[in-house]
């Protein structure tokens, strides 16, 4: 098995002397057995068997040890063979945003402008007159010619409801003339810091609002009430189960939806471990620094200590603020959403308050900028093992990429946003700036390590999709062939890490979390096929057929087979 890059192995190895168990008990709750174990812990990579009670594993080795320690109330839980890796978490993941995208137009996948607008139409056919139609998940450059919409063929389309229609990334959406008339937009509506309107040769807003300016739609929309928020929290939590995900990091989530995940917590009905970094704008920060952070709560499924801040924007809607101007619109260098001093302000009062810290950077300026903004906070604050983050880095100029490793600075990266983007991402960029895009391996290389995530709902919630994005660099199509810059891949024993312990270092949870290894939460997966073996190009057909967290099954797809 390749070697842990150093950041990773000095810090995945104290933790795993402090996770050991006390002694196996003489008899066990549950055995699971006549599995393939990769778990990675390198004490013990594979094993047949393991023991869980209380929730936790108490041992890991073949199936004779640990049926010695069979009772006659143990639960044997044979997986007939299958496949077992520890729980996947999501990196990087908009719990609410899923629960919410599930009541919403799924706008993922759709080829033309066209088959957006029908779909939209069909939905406005359904509600009253008046009443908002939302969507979510149109990508231009799905479309062909990779030009932002114009709102007239919308607004002909819909004219009696408001349109409020989100991009795939998050940073831009489309209104039609009845929305942006509620919202008082005209041609003189000017530009608010941090944002665009698109507007076209006469001045005219088209419908397309970039980063800051879709508050100016978004404002007008009715918000969620606490009891949307639970049932589609409850909802979302299903979904990611469902794919193998035990826990994620979510990213930017404000106060009233904290709210609702900690009583969702007190009844015992968030079935997931989730992570939580607060919204970055003043009020939640100020907040969440009032009443301190909060670890493991509700029996290990909420975390409350970190805080999501914005660099820029999306590299899609040319937001990413970039050094040099964009290859297919010179003129323009993208968006500055947080400005670095507001960054390094909270950075400082995040050391100062146990805090952690992600910030969103997509171009190489807004990389840079964060990396001095943490460096800078953690001149007047010093402090080990802060594990501050870099949320995307998905560009980064070369005389960056160390800084990473020096700072101890977190590259939090999607491999599936690579697989997504590098059909057009060379129009924007050019050739020589991809040298540091998506460089998973330049940056492993210098002894860090990589998180991996989805940022779902902007890509498909299934983890694996993820993890064949890293060790091919291919879509689901296989293309291109060889792989895109394929010197950049994760190694297979990589990508289980980035899916499972590296996670878990991320947020300061491996001795919890993020490995099959006595001591921790009994969080696994049992899959029909071993993705650490078959071909690449198999690895997306390999099915969830159980989800475990803490000892207990909350997805099974084994007990509906024929």
């Amino acid at each position: 098995m390749p070697r842990l890059p150093l950041l990773a192995a000095a810090t995945a190895l104290p933790a795993l002397v402090v996770a050991q168990a006390p002694a196996a008990p003489k008899v066990a709750e549950t055995i699971v057995t006549n599995a393939r174990v990769h778990t990675v812990d390198e004490a013990r990579p594979l094993a047949e068997a393991f023991v869980i009670a209380k929730g936790r594993i108490v041992f890991v080795g073949s199936a004779r040890e640990a049926m010695a320690l069979k009772g006659p109330q143990t639960k044997v839980v044979d997986v007939g063979g299958r496949t077992i890796i520890p729980g996947m978490t999501d990196a990087h993941a908009h719990l609410s945003g899923l629960g919410q995208g599930l009541r919403q137009v799924d706008l993922r996948g759709t080829p033309s402008y066209d088959s957006v607008i029908a779909r939209v139409a069909a939905r406005a056919r359904t509600v009253p007159k008046g009443q908002w139609v939302v969507g979510r998940g149109w990508d231009q450059n799905d479309w062909g010619d990779g030009r932002l919409p114009h709102h007239a063929a919308l607004s002909r389309a819909v004219p009696d409801h408001p349109v409020l229609l989100t991009r795939v990334d998050g940073h831009a959406l489309l209104a039609n003339a009845a929305a942006m008339q509620l919202a008082g937009i005209t041609a003189a509506t000017k530009d608010p810091s941090g944002g665009r309107l698109e507007r076209d040769s006469a001045g005219t807003p088209t419908g397309v609002f970039v980063d800051a300016a879709q508050g100016l739609i978004g404002s007008k929309v009715p918000p969620p009430t606490a009891a949307d928020w639970r049932e589609a929290t409850l909802a979302a939590i299903a979904e990611a189960q469902r794919w193998g995900l035990t826990g994620v990091h979510e990213m930017g989530v404000p106060k009233q939806v904290v709210e609702v995940y900690e009583q969702l917590g007190a009844e015992g009905k968030f079935q997931l471990r989730n992570y939580v970094y607060v919204s970055g704008d003043p009020l939640n920060v100020d907040w969440a620094l009032g009443r301190g952070p909060r670890s493991a709560q509700f029996d290990g499924r909420l975390w409350v200590r970190g805080f999501k801040l914005y660099a820029d924007g999306a590299l899609g809607s040319r937001g990413a603020a970039l050094l040099e101007g964009y290859s297919d619109e010179p003129h323009n260098l993208g968006l500055t959403l947080m400005p670095p001093a507001y960054i390094r302000s909270v950075a400082e009062r995040s050391l100062r308050g146990g805090f952690q810290m992600a910030t969103h950077a997509i171009g190489d300026r807004a990389n840079r900028n964060v990396l001095d903004a943490y460096e800078a906070a953690l001149q007047a604050v010093p402090t080990a093992d802060h594990r501050f983050r870099v949320e995307h880095a998905q560009i980064i100029h070369h005389a960056d990429i160390p800084r990473f490793a020096q700072l101890g600075v977190i590259p939090s990266m999607q491999a599936s946003h690579q697989t997504s983007d590098m059909y057009w991402a060379a129009n924007r960029l050019g050739t020589e700036r991809l040298r540091g895009a998506y460089a998973w391996r330049s940056l492993l290389a210098t002894g860090t390590i990589i998180p991996n995530g989805s940022d779902f709902p902007v890509e498909l919630v299934n983890p694996l999709i993820s993890f064949h994005a890293a060790i091919s660099r291919q879509d689901a199509e296989d293309w291109p062939a060889g792989g895109w810059y394929p010197e950049q891949r994760m190694t297979r024993e990589e990508a289980l890490r980035s899916m499972t312990l590296w996670p878990a270092m991320a947020a300061f949870q491996e001795q919890e979390l993020g490995s099959i290894t006595p001591g921790k939460w009994a969080d696994f997966v049992v899959l029909d096929q071993d993705i650490m073996r078959v071909p690449p190009e198999l690895v997306l057909r390999t099915r969830v057929l159980q989800t475990w967290l803490g000892g207990a099954v909350v997805h099974d797809a084994l007990s509906r087979r024929p």
